[in-house]
């Protein structure tokens, strides 16, 4: 038996000894297209090759490529365990020429390959071709040698393909396999070609003309093909079942879920079981790839999935969560194929078993109002469409879940009712919102959000990709288009660029598009939390609603804004391991040149303090632990030990950021709930520089500090200001620090010197003809005023205290004039305090010298005064009071 593994290895083998370069699948979020929620066809990655915007990775490819068709227009969900054949999740192998090979040689590998390689029997194969396409025709015949009537030509859009509207086409060649007449059902283009006799198998495209509007304009200089197997569909001709549920590795998921839940798959339970197989591998896959359940975009559909394999898990009379004890057996199954789902195990494990619980909690009591609401309703009966809303908007439950749900009993549900109840509940939560006073700006953006819905942000695994254009903003209004020259708000359904938030700033970068559009995006906002505003200029072109535009992030500033806030957590873990838990954040500004953290603190660090911090966040950078995100909800992720960051506005779900080394209960270095974008390992900070360290207000501190280049050069500039003050002192960088300190040394001598210097001149009078001090006797005291020019009045204490030495029992008065403006100072011997106080002394000379005040003790004070040339009089002020 050919295992599915083994058909896939098969394959990939095959083409790559016939030239073709493998590429591995490429992640089911296509960045490149923004129509598609998920990857639904081998060729999506393919697409822009194909259009020419980009150019191929060899002139042949071959891959097995995971596609989801679980929302949009491409949605099997409702069919899945249902029917043979639909999936939510499948594998399409596909090879691809890029304008190299073309009809011949593509019809030449595809019979070898199911021929030869797969060993189906050509009697039980037959082709379509399009019935214009005589060209394809003959190839078959002559290579395969089918006969006419096994060679069936197709004038439908079946056997014609098209990118689109606009853009590259051509005729289709399918082969088909042949059941037997065992099994009901005609050859395709039969009146019985529903039935399941015939299976397609393989479908090649010609891709050679290009199409304007639906009309062929035109051929491609270079034909192309592009051709999709359907693995799990060629699995079943290949083990010689009927239903994709029976191949080995569903019959693997089935029995791990049989066990698991320990009850067998019957007729009564065999749907569940497939349900809950095809909808373990697409979930997993997803969150492989980065989508996470949420309440709008992607992340809802995802959720539907999950929500509906749960409830099918709950119809088999599962106790306890199951769908995260299944991925184990996936994980063997396809982990040697896809290494991403090894990789991303522990996560999907974990959304899993989370999402689950938290579903349970409400599941019973929403299957318990959809029994009260549909008791006594028999089939062909309708649940009115206000209590299916009701079980959406109160219990969580998809509109789909709720069809699925009674699909057994074959009751419906009112569409229509529902789509009307929703209708008023955003009508009424619009009046709430105007009636709140909201500005004429956020009622703009309420309006879009309304219309459009959130913007899906990509940006955590990717830094460009395609969107489509959905709003244009010029000078606060609307408008549907927007020229080169204009400044402009752009909202695209998706983009890669982050929306300032949570202290981070906003993306830079550009964008792009068919009308030759070039625009600079300066900023990136985040209106309502939940669109993402693209400000910028546009340089050339114009944009339209409705275009598709290629979006493209400064990468080179985002990994320095990604490496300034994984620092931030890093330096908040070992601020409080420094200083205590009393440490929060204040505030920050996480920018592509500097970080900034604002903390609670009552006092500033020391130097030791600063040191031991940033030594001990470079020593978590250098461990270059990876960086984990979880999602939870945020009173489980604070239970658990996250810490809130300021600035973040939590919903229902948070991102959970998980850094550095593990410690004791095996909780890591830094856990803090976040929605921004991080390195995925810590050694990508690169290094870790504090700047600064200041006060902020009462009790709050800063830290500003530099990552990466921006601390590398901010060291090098220092090392070659060190370089240059060597260099002017003459003498080794490492030499400058001795050096600096004899000089100060020296300097500190000379000022000695010098200030001595200045007091004999002083006191010599200095050749102004100041006289030196004299004792005089005023009313029995004995005092001393002396006016000096040129004295530092640093030395005027020293010298009234020799003054009070000298005359062992006075007052001294001494001022000094320096440029015009007076110093004066006054001393009191202690036996004389009693009756001249020197602070009422030194005031009344400061009086006379134009100034007021003066202060210090009883026996010394000092003050000073701006009129100079009124020395003399402030000397005689102080003579007078000693007279009385």
């Amino acid at each position: 038996m050919h295992s599915t593994n083994d058909i896939r290895r098969a394959f990939l083998d095959y083409f790559a000894a016939n030239d073709h370069q493998v590429m591995p699948s490429a992640p089911l979020v296509p960045y490149n297209d923004p129509t598609l929620m998920f990857v639904n066809a081998g060729m999506v990655p393919f697409k822009n090759v194909f259009t020419g915007l980009e150019t191929p990775p060899a002139p042949r490819a071959a891959s097995s490529q995971k596609c989801v068709r679980a929302g949009g227009k491409h949605n099997d969900l409702d069919n899945v365990g249902y029917t043979a054949r639909h999936l939510t999740l499948f594998e399409m192998l596909g090879n691809f020429s890029f304008g190299d090979y073309f009809k011949e040689r593509a019809i030449e590998l595809a019979w070898g390959m199911v021929t030869k390689e797969l060993g189906l029997a050509a009697d039980r194969l037959c082709v379509t071709v399009y019935h214009t396409d005589d060209e394809a025709a003959g190839f078959w015949k002559k290579i395969a040698g089918l006969p006419e009537d096994r060679i069936i030509r197709i004038a439908t859009k079946d056997n014609f393909w098209a990118m689109g509207a606009d853009g590259p086409c051509g005729p289709c060649s399918e082969i088909f396999w042949d059941h037997g007449p065992s099994i009901a059902g005609g050859p395709p283009g039969s009146p019985d070609e529903d039935g399941d006799r015939f299976v397609e198998v393989w479908n090649l495209v010609f891709m050679q003309h290009v199409q304007e509007a639906d009309k062929i304009v035109g051929n491609l200089p270079r034909p192309s093909i592009d051709t999709g197997m359907g693995l799990e569909r060629i699995s079943t001709v290949l083990q010689g079942v009927h239903s994709v549920f029976e191949t080995d590795t569903f019959r693997a998921l089935i029995e791990a879920s049989e066990d698991k839940v320990g009850a067998k798959a019957t007729d009564e339970t065999a749907a569940s079981h497939r349900v809950i197989a095809d909808h373990l591998r697409s979930t997993s896959f997803l969150i492989a790839d980065g989508v996470l359940p949420s309440n709008e975009g992607r992340g809802y559909v995802l959720r539907r999935i999950m929500r509906r394999a749960m409830r099918h898990a709950h119809l088999l009379g599962a106790k306890e969560p199951l769908m995260h004890r299944l991925v184990p057996a996936l994980v063997q199954e396809m982990g040697q194929a896809y290494p991403e789902l090894p990789r991303a195990d522990a996560l999907i494990r974990e959304v899993l078993e989370r999402e689950e619980t938290r579903f349970r909690q409400t599941l019973d009591k929403g299957l318990k109002l959809l029994d009260e609401e549909t008791a006594g309703m028999g089939e062909g009966a309708s649940l009115p469409g206000e209590t299916a809303f009701r079980l959406y908007d109160t219990y969580g439950f998809p509109y789909d879940l709720t069809e699925d749900a009674l699909r057994t009993r074959g009751i419906g549900v009112d569409r229509a009712g529902f789509d009307t109840a929703m209708a008023q509940q955003k009508a009424a939560a619009r009046a709430a919102w105007k009636g709140s006073g909201a500005s004429a700006d956020g009622e703009l953006w309420f309006d879009i959000a309304e219309r459009e819905g959130a913007t899906e942000f990509t940006g955590y695994a990717s830094t460009e990709g395609e969107g489509r254009v959905v709003a244009l903003v010029v000078d606060g209004k609307e408008v549907t288009r927007a020229e080169s020259g204009q400044q402009v708000t752009l909202i695209a359904n998706q983009t890669p660029f982050y929306g300032e938030s949570g202290g981070q700033t906003g993306d830079a970068g550009s964008i792009t598009g068919d009308r030759r559009l070039q625009m600079v995006v300066s900023d990136t906002s985040k209106p309502l939390g939940r669109l993402h505003a693209h400000q910028g200029t546009i340089t050339h072109g114009s944009v339209e609603v409705g275009d598709t535009v290629h979006l493209k992030i400064d990468a080179a500033r985002r990994d320095a804004i990604r490496a300034n806030h994984s620092a931030t957590h890093l330096l908040h873990a070992a601020l409080r391991n420094r200083l205590g838990d009393h440490v929060t954040q204040k505030g920050s500004l996480v920018a592509a040149d500097r970080l900034r953290f604002d903390f609670s603190h009552p006092k500033p660090l020391s130097a030791d303090d600063i040191a031991a911090i940033e030594a001990e966040v470079n020593a978590e950078i250098r461990h270059n632990a990876a960086v984990s995100t979880r999602l939870m909800s945020p009173d489980d992720a604070i239970a658990a030990g996250a810490m809130a960051l300021f600035g973040e506005k939590y919903g229902e779900e948070v991102r959970v950021l998980s850094m550095g080394r593990t410690g004791a209960g095996g909780r890591n270095y830094s856990v803090e709930l976040c929605g921004g974008t991080h390195v995925n390992a810590t050694g990508d900070i690169g290094v870790f520089r504090i700047v600064s360290e200041s006060a902020v207000s009462s009790g709050v501190r800063r830290i500003e500090a530099l990552t990466g280049e921006g601390a590398r050069q901010w060291l090098v500039a220092r090392e070659e200001a060190l370089k240059a003050v060597a260099a002017t002192l003459r003498t080794a960088p490492d030499e400058v620090l001795e050096r600096v300190a004899a000089l100060v040394d020296e300097r500190r001598g000379l000022e000695r010197e010098l200030a001595e210097a200045k007091k004999q001149l002083a006191l010599s009078g200095g050749g102004s003809g100041a006289a030196p001090a004299a004792d005089e006797d005023v009313g029995g005291v004995m005092f001393s005023g002396q006016v000096l020019h040129g004295l530092d009045p640093k030395d005027l204490r020293g010298l009234l205290d020799d003054a009070k030495k000298r005359m062992g029992s006075g007052v001294a008065a001494i001022c000094a004039v320096n440029d015009g403006k007076a110093a004066f100072a006054a001393a009191v011997t202690d036996d004389l305090t009693s009756r001249f106080s020197a602070v009422d002394l030194v005031r009344a000379g400061v009086e006379a010298l134009g100034g007021k005040g003066g202060g210090g003790r009883p026996d010394m004070a000092q003050g000073g005064g701006p009129d100079g040339d009124k020395a003399e009089m402030a000397i005689a002020a102080v003579r007078a009071l000693i007279a009385g």
